[in-house]
C-alpha cells in the first residue's frame, strides 16, 4: 500500500495545542488535485498544504492550499506553517534550504523569510502576494444577522463594513467592545444570504470582526467565521489579518507610514494566536505587507493511499 508523509504544526504560537493547526504534506508528488482535496477534508483543519517542485528552479517550491471544501489561491497561516516545516529540513527537492524562500502559489509568488531563535527555525515572515484591493461595502444588518449581534454595535468611525484583500478576500467589520466580540455566534443561514448577495468571496462569506484596544489602536483582538466553508471559527487567519492591516494603514491620512500591528485571535476558542503585521505605505499607496508568527511541531505520520 502506498503511503505519503505528513506533519502537523500549530501556527502563530510557540505553545503546542494552541494557535492554528495546519497539516503539511512536504512531498506531494504523485497526488492528484482530487486526492489532495480528500486528504484536506479528512484532516478537517482550516487548511492543508501540499508541497510540489517549483516550475521555476530558482524558487523553493510550489505550494497548493486546500480548505476542507476547496482549493484557495493564498492564505497566511498555511504559508507561515509550511515555511516553518520545510525550514526544519536540510533540503527541499534536493536544493539546500536557505533563510529566504519563494513559494509559487495561485495568487502569485510568496516571499518567505525564516525566523530563528538560537539558530533553530522558530517561525516565518511572509510578504503578501497581492496588492491591497478594497471591495464593496456591506450592510450593518447583514453583518449583525450573520453574528446574531445588535447592528448598533458595528462601528463606522474608521470604515463601514467592507471587503478587502491582499490575495484572498474577506469581509471586515469593527465592533464596539470585547463583550460584543465574545457574544458573536454565526448563523449559517444568514451567511448563505450574505454569500448570495456578495460574490467577491468565491468560497462563501468569510467574516473577520475585530476590536481595537483603547490604549493602542494597533493592538487588535479578532475573530473569523466562515461556516459555508466548513470553518465555523478560525483560530488565526493570516490572510485576513494582512488585509486588515493594509486597509487600516491605507486609511491613515499620512501619505507615508510604517505601521506595526499585533492581532490576537482564537481566544474565545481556547486556541490563542498572535499574528504580527508590518505595513509600509509610500506616496499614498500600501506597497508592502509582511505577516509573521511562530510555529511548533505537533505530529508526524503517514497517510495510506
Amino acid at each position: 500500500m502506498n503511503t505519503i508523509a505528513f506533519v502537523t504544526v500549530d501556527v502563530f504560537t510557540s505553545e503546542r495545542f494552541v494557535g492554528n493547526p495546519l497539516a503539511v504534506i512536504p512531498d506531494a508528488r504523485g497526488l492528484t488535485g482530487d486526492a489532495m482535496q480528500k486528504i484536506a477534508t479528512e484532516f478537517g483543519y482550516s487548511e492543508t498544504t501540499f508541497v510540489l517542485p517549483p516550475d521555476n528552479p530558482d524558487h523553493a517550491a510550489r505550494v497548493r492550499i486546500f480548505t476542507p471544501t476547496a482549493e484557495i489561491p493564498f492564505a497566511g497561516h498555511p504559508n507561515v506553517g509550511t515555511a516553518f516545516a520545510l525550514g526544519q529540513q536540510s533540503a527541499i527537492f534536493g536544493k539546500p534550504v536557505g533563510d529566504r524562500l519563494v513559494f509559487e502559489e495561485d495568487a502569485g509568488l510568496v516571499e518567505v523569510s525564516l525566523l530563528r531563535n538560537g539558530g533553530d527555525v522558530s517561525g516565518a515572515s511572509i510578504r503578501a502576494p497581492g496588492r491591497l484591493t478594497i471591495g464593496e461595502t456591506i450592510a450593518d444588518d447583514l453583518i449583525a444577522g450573520c453574528l446574531q449581534i445588535d447592528p448598533g454595535s458595528i462601528l463606522h468611525r474608521t470604515h463601514a463594513p467592507t471587503f478587502a484583500s491582499v490575495g484572498l478576500p474577506f469581509a471586515f467589520a469593527e465592533l464596539d467592545s470585547l463583550q460584543t466580540l465574545g457574544m458573536a455566534c454565526p448563523n449559517a443561514a444568514i451567511f448563505a444570504q450574505a454569500a448570495a448577495r456578495h460574490k467577491e468571496d468565491k468560497t462563501g462569506f468569510s467574516l473577520f470582526v475585530y476590536v481595537r484596544s483603547p490604549e493602542n489602536p494597533w493592538s487588535i483582538r479578532a475573530r473569523m467565521f466562515a461556516p459555508l466553508d466548513n470553518v465555523t471559527e478560525d483560530p488565526a487567519t493570516g490572510s485576513a489579518s494582512a488585509a486588515l492591516g493594509a486597509y487600516l494603514t491605507a486609511l491613515l491620512p499620512a501619505r507615508d507610514a510604517e505601521v506595526k500591528i499585533t492581532i490576537e485571535q482564537g481566544v474565545e476558542m481556547g486556541r490563542r494566536s498572535i499574528i504580527g503585521i508590518d505595513v509600509r505605505k509610500s506616496a499614498g499607496t500600501v506597497n508592502e505587507v509582511l505577516l509573521s508568527g511562530s510555529s511548533v511541531f505537533v505530529m508526524r505520520g503517514e497517510i495510506q493511499l
